[in-house]
Formats: structure tokens, sequence, C-alpha cells
């Protein structure tokens, strides 16, 4: 696991894609701090980080679309297949290195939080609490862009996979509000991934819903071991 993990996370800094993202996240996450914190005179920055949720939303799918697909397209599918580690680790190590890139760019925002208790005292349990909020969230982006990734050996399609099924995630929570209350909103409610997130970026880390987070990754990377196993043996 560890090869693949060291393989996978310099391949996206032998190409321009991890300083893309990178670059990407922290020049929205600059304006945007700037732009609803720094002008605004305020030491919120629950609207940066709501900001911040729907730029990953759009860019993380850039993170994940080459991780399988690529190996398809490229005809090396069948070496990775083939290779003397479990298909668990081969996932885990794609998975892991994706998910380093994305939290270097996470792990800026409580920078703004130290900038700004220099001037003044601040509120740390929301910055902390939104931090872990993204951190969680990420991962499930970064699982299903995998999981999509697997599906596909068109990298844009992969990409597009993975932006749908991160609106899902947002959207999930309108289409509970337009069902009447009963069994099926409830069953709807308990899936919620954005109200969960809502619920840690207030500050309230609740073990269930960090379990929640985390039992949604761990699902996308099965189904995504079963995919591979299933052209493993085709």
């Amino acid at each position: 696991m560890l090869a693949i993990f060291l393989r996978e996370f310099r391949s996206y800094f032998t190409s321009p894609l991890g300083y893309v993202f990178l670059a990407i996240f922290y020049a929205f996450s600059g304006v945007f701090f700037l732009v609803f914190s720094l002008d605004l005179g305020t030491t919120d920055l629950s609207s940066v980080f709501l900001m911040m949720f729907l730029v990953l939303m759009i860019f993380v799918p850039l993170l994940t679309m080459r991780l399988l697909a690529e190996d398809k397209k490229q005809k090396t599918e069948q070496l990775t297949l083939t290779a003397p580690v479990s298909l668990f680790s081969i996932v885990m190590g794609k998975f892991l290195a994706a998910y380093v890139i994305f939290a270097m760019g996470v792990i800026v925002m409580p920078i703004y939080g130290f900038v700004m208790s220099t001037f003044t005292t601040i509120s740390w349990l929301p910055i902390l609490g939104n931090t872990l909020g993204l951190l969680l969230l990420g991962a499930i982006f970064v699982s299903g862009g995998l999981f999509v990734s697997s599906l596909t050996e068109n990298q844009m399609i992969a990409a597009i996979g993975s932006f749908f099924v991160n609106l899902m995630v947002l959207l999930l929570d309108t289409l509970i509000n337009m069902v009447p209350s009963g069994l099926f909103r409830d069953i709807l409610a308990s899936i919620s991934i954005y109200t969960r997130y809502a619920e840690i970026t207030t500050g309230i880390f609740s073990l269930s819903s960090i379990i929640f987070f985390i039992s949604v990754v761990v699902i996308f990377l099965f189904l995504t071991v079963r995919v591979l196993e299933k052209k493993r043996w085709a």
C-alpha cells in the first residue's frame, strides 16, 4: 500500500494536477477570506467555509478522475490488478494519495484563524468544527470520485460523474424538504450527509456523525474494490 501511495502522490507533482488543485484551493480560500471576513471586519469564517464547500464540490473530481481511469486508458490496468498486492491496498493507496493532497489544501484554513487572533479574540470551536467538517466531507468526495473513476477509462466522464455524486450530497437535503413527513422522509434524513456536516461545523462533534462519515467512505472504498475484483476475474 505504501508503494502505491508514494507512486500516486508523486504523480500529482510530476504533472501540473497537484499544483493546479492546491493553487485553486489557496486562491479561492484567500479571496473568500478577504471578501467575507477582512473586508467585513468579522471573525466569523462560516461564509468562507461555506464557499469552499461549493468550490470543493467542483474541483475535488480533478484529483480523482485519473486515479483508476488512467490505468485503464493506458492499458496498465492489468499490471496493477495482477501486482503482488491486495486490491484493498491498491484502492487505499490511491485514496490516501488523493486525500493527502486534499488535506494539504484544507490545512490552510485554520491559519486564517491565527491571522485574526493577532488582532482580536476569536472563537476557535467553529473554525475547528468547519475544518474537521471539510476533512470528513472531503474523504467522502475523494472516495466517491475514486469509485466513479473505477467505472470508466474516460477521465472527463469520471470527473463529471464525481461532480454529480458530490452534487447529490448537497441536493439530498433539498429533496428531504420537498418530501412530506413520514417514513420515507425519515429514511432520507437518516442518510443526510450535509445535515451532519452542518452539525459538525457548529462545533458539535457527535461521535455518531463522525462514524457515519467514515462508514460512507468505507462503503465507497468497498464498492471500488468489488469493481476491481470483478475486472481481475473477468
